[in-house]
């Protein structure tokens, strides 16, 4: 198969035909090699590829034989490196499979290869040390977001339909909107993130995918969700699978929006017009759509500061497990400046402090629910802006010295650059980036984001499968494209 007749398909379109017999799995995997090659290079998405195991896959998996990539961080291949983007895991092996990867593995999916991830995920850009930038294939100059941005710039530049993700902050969604894609953020306890790594950050990390069809990703959620024994979280079961979902009407649903996030944080000119023609096109589905006050349960900064605690006392633990695992110290040789300022930060997060972080959390999660309860959703803009240029978060820290070695403020930095997006991890509800416009000046794609109760994604996938078929997007291609590439 031709790169360019491989990448017309999306993951449930490939496994049709293996299915059918008209393609083989191995035939698909070498055109998403041949499509990693041509392309990785101007993008620097993936940072190893594997020989595919010779393990039988389920061949009546609804995703038997599609080609597959895994992020580098959260999910243990057995025999596989997890380097976490950071030198400290240099040539960490994962020595069995965790619960997600088992599930990958009997959804039939060929994984090949591991994507980029920024330091610990720790950022919402991906510019490691270890591996270098992630470049937006719509345009290399600019971030591909963070922390999945290999994920996201591997599936809009074709290599794969659709690719694992991670989510504690936005980092599903960020992506999603920088690089012209779909991407959902489950419910708190949809997806097992265990065994190896318990609760992820008290509950804020959750798993789930990039893919540039709505439904690829509720395929894949249908396939990977569900608890395992001992999971400190859990949400109830959805009444239908979410692949059902996509092609039911979702009804009208009462709407609220948000233009400029909590905080004061204003969103730039092209967002703000991009988010006035998405309210349009909802009015015109027959939604009703009004402004909205959204309580948050907490300022902003006691928002932040919480979110600081929560984040670096976690940080700091699993930092501390690494580095005694591998016989490394913690410090400037191993980890970047803003991890390091993170790490030493969660060192001084006292327990009472820790705690009291904690009932914040709650609080927010509470507030958000009485929302939902005069709302079905609420729409904001994925990102107040566009996507950056690489090098610009490391360009403001160094700007402010203090602000480069205070993990307090490196935080506040990243929800300053992201702030629609980390209340939704901290309240445990599912959202989701919906690539629907795109800038007139730059042609770079704009994100929308949509929000709806704990344990609804039915609701949300539902709006996105109608969203899908009132403003298509699978025809924007970004710059660097592997279907470009005939001769393969």
């Amino acid at each position: 198969m031709r790169i360019a007749e491989y990448v017309g398909f999306d993951a449930v379109g490939l496994a049709e035909l293996v299915a059918r017999g008209e393609v083989s799995p191995a035939e698909l995997e070498a055109a998403a090699r041949d499509a990693a090659r041509a392309v990785n290079p101007r993008i620097n998405a993936i940072v190893e590829t594997w020989p595919a195991d010779d393990e039988p896959r389920p061949g009546s998996a609804p995703l038997a034989g599609v080609p597959f990539l895994i992020k580098d961080i959260a999910v243990s291949m057995a025999g596989k490196r997890m380097e976490m983007g950071s030198r400290l895991a240099a040539g960490n092996v994962s020595g069995a499979d965790s619960s997600l990867m088992l599930r990958f593995r009997r959804a039939g999916l060929v994984t090949f290869g591991r994507t980029a991830t920024p330091e610990m995920a720790y950022d919402n850009t991906t510019e490691p040390v270890l591996y270098g930038a992630t470049r937006n294939p719509w345009d290399p100059a600019r971030s591909a977001g963070g922390s999945s941005g290999g994920a996201g710039a591997a599936v809009a530049a074709g290599v794969v339909p659709i690719a694992h993700a991670t989510d504690a902050a936005g980092s599903i969604r960020i992506p999603a909107a920088h690089n012209g894609l779909f991407g959902l953020k489950p419910t708190r306890g949809r997806v097992s993130v265990g065994p190896f790594f318990d609760e992820l950050f008290n509950g804020l990390v959750v798993h789930g995918a990039v893919s540039r069809t709505v439904r690829d990703s509720a395929v894949l959620l249908d396939l990977i969700r569900g608890p395992e024994p001992g999971d400190p979280y859990f949400a109830e079961e959805p009444p239908r699978p979410y692949a059902e979902e996509v092609t039911r009407a979702p009804g009208s649903l009462r709407i609220g929006v948000l233009t400029h996030a909590w905080g004061g944080h204003r969103t730039a000119g092209p967002v703000a017009d991009a988010l006035t023609r998405t309210v349009r096109l909802l009015e015109s589905l027959g939604h009703r759509v009004e402004e909205a006050e959204v309580g948050l349960g907490a300022d902003w900064e006691e928002f932040v500061l919480a979110s600081a605690r929560q984040w670096t006392a976690n940080l700091t633990a699993s930092i501390d497990e690494l580095a005694a695992a591998l016989g490394r110290p913690v410090d400037s040789s191993t980890l970047e400046p803003a991890t390091l300022a993170g790490y030493h930060y969660g060192r001084q997060v006292s327990g009472a402090q820790f705690v009291t972080a904690l009932a914040i959390r709650n609080r927010i999660a509470r507030s958000l629910a009485r929302f939902f309860d005069a709302h079905d959703i609420l729409l904001t803009p994925t990102v107040p802006d566009l996507p950056p240029l690489l090098g610009a978060n490391a360009e403001g820290a160094e700007g402010d010295a203090e602000e480069a070695l205070d993990g307090l403020g490196r935080l506040r930095r990243l929800f300053d650059l992201s702030p629609f997006s980390a209340v939704f991890n901290v309240a445990g509800i599912p959202a989701m980036s919906v690539p629907l416009t795109a800038d007139a000046a730059t042609g770079l794609p704009i994100g929308m984001q949509f929000a709806t109760g704990f344990g609804y994604e039915g609701r949300l996938f539902r709006l996105a499968g109608q969203l899908e078929q009132a403003a298509p997007w699978a025809g924007r291609t970004p710059a660097v494209w592997a279907g470009s590439h005939t001769g393969c």
